[in-house]
């Protein structure tokens, strides 16, 4: 591939502010204390990736299958929004994934909608982002978006990255704009931005340069592509919910993060703990009680713990507290409802069981749910996006409270520390109403 070994480790990162100076020089890395955009986007001996226009179809190439474009780069101008220049309003929400970007047809413009030069490339790439086969997709044209930001207050000259974009559906819809207020055709895209997790948010840039040498197939330059994109290229738009940018991704913890390091003393403490409860599924909801007190009050909040569930009828709740914030007038108070689940450390919590507990929360609940297990990815997705009102207490977290319980105040010993929580809890079982809580 043409200068290919000199763009290896070139990238754009979701959120990075890149300099995009009017001399367009790539030979420094970095302007004014920014990533400078032609530097990160040089391609050698080919022409400069350009943000001139709102919309930038980059060249077409005579790739082995046809004519093939290697990349669009969006620019968005919010400071523009509204002007006579620019009448409409483009949305970012990031954190969701999703892009409505405007077209650029004006109110001077005197073409047939759908044929000026960002248009006619949005449209084209739209087509072939609906492409029913992966050999279809394969061809799609990645989208590449920026949006212009203020920086020592000049609104030009510097770019925020904002992704890696599909777009999903294309509507022409009638705009009010010029200085009489008229009426004009125009295009607005939804557009889809990928996840990039895999990628620690980067795009290499290694891949629209590959797509940029037209001795190099469709497929060849798919192997550069994010994962994501390539999943993308494989499902179609069907599997675009899953690979949709979401930035509760990024408060997951990995499944083993959740687990203690094999053979460490944190291992050997969760085993015993989970041996001991084995088939005492009562003993283990008093441990989880006094443990999800103890978190909730180590983030400096008032709790108060309440009682245990009888074993039938509780339900689905196994212990109940309070939760008081603030005082007086200036205060109020929330039940929390908590589930406690002895399972094999290497067990998972799947969404659906969270679901349940969640299920059960009234207004101004909270739940808790604590386990020797771990909590699966799709599960704690699922309770972010969805503002669960729940927190989650893994196997880890369980046995680095225990052990710091044990080591304050039974000398370290750890089956002592469980023996005295379980000795005090005797008389809390009953089969009380959760909000009662509230009256104490």
């Amino acid at each position: 591939m043409t200068g290919g070994e000199r763009v290896l480790g070139r990238s754009l990162r979701v959120g990075q502010v890149y300099r995009y100076a009017t001399g367009k020089d790539p030979k420094q890395a970095e302007l004014d204390g920014y990533p400078n955009f032609h530097h990160v986007t040089h391609s050698p001996g080919l022409k400069r990736a350009l943000l001139e226009s709102g919309i930038n179809g980059m060249a077409k190439v005579g790739a082995p299958a046809g004519p093939r474009r290697p990349v669009i780069l969006i620019r968005s101008s919010p400071w523009k929004a509204g002007t006579e220049q620019t009448p409409w309003h483009d949305v970012f929400d990031m954190d969701n994934g999703h892009v409505r970007y405007f077209g650029d047809h004006k109110a001077s413009t005197t073409l047939v909608p759908g044929t000026t030069n960002g248009n006619a490339a949005l449209l084209e790439a739209f087509t072939s982002h609906q492409g029913h086969t992966p050999e279809e997709r394969a061809t799609a044209t990645p989208l590449l978006l920026f949006r212009a930001v203020s920086r020592n207050g000049k609104p030009k000259g510097h770019v925020e990255f904002c992704g890696l974009g599909v777009i999903e559906r294309a509507e022409r819809l009638v705009q009010w704009g010029g200085s009489e207020h008229t009426t004009f055709i125009n295009y607005v895209y939804d557009i889809a931005l990928i996840d990039l997790t895999a990628e620690h948010d980067e795009v290499p840039w290694e891949w629209i340069h590959s797509r940029r040498d037209e001795s190099v197939t469709d497929l060849e330059a798919l192997e550069q592509a994010p994962k994501a994109w390539r999943e993308w290229v494989k499902h179609g738009n069907s599997a675009l919910p899953r690979l949709r940018r979401r930035v509760a991704r990024a408060k997951v913890t990995k499944v083993p993060e959740q687990r203690p390091k094999a053979g460490s003393r944190e291992a050997e403490d969760l085993e015993l703990i989970y041996k001991y409860f084995d088939g005492r599924k009562h003993d283990f909801e008093a441990i989880a009680s006094t443990v999800a007190a103890r978190v909730l009050r180590g983030a400096g909040n008032s709790y108060v713990e309440g009682w245990l569930t009888r074993r039938s009828g509780d339900g689905g709740a196994d212990f109940v507290g309070r939760l008081d914030l603030g005082s007086g007038l200036a205060g109020t108070s929330l039940v929390v409802l908590g589930q406690a689940k002895c399972v094999r450390p290497d067990h998972l919590v799947s969404a659906e069981q969270i679901a349940r507990v969640v299920a059960r929360l009234r207004r101004g609940w909270i739940g808790v749910y604590v386990t020797t297990g771990a909590y699966s990815v799709p599960a704690q997705t699922e309770m972010v996006e969805d503002q669960y009102p729940i927190v989650l207490i893994n196997g880890l977290d369980l046995t680095q409270e225990l052990r710091s319980m044990a080591r304050d105040d039974h000398g370290g010993d750890l089956k002592a520390c469980i023996e005295h929580i379980l000795s005090g809890r005797e008389t809390a079982v009953t089969n009380r109403r959760p909000e009662e809580i509230l009256l104490e």
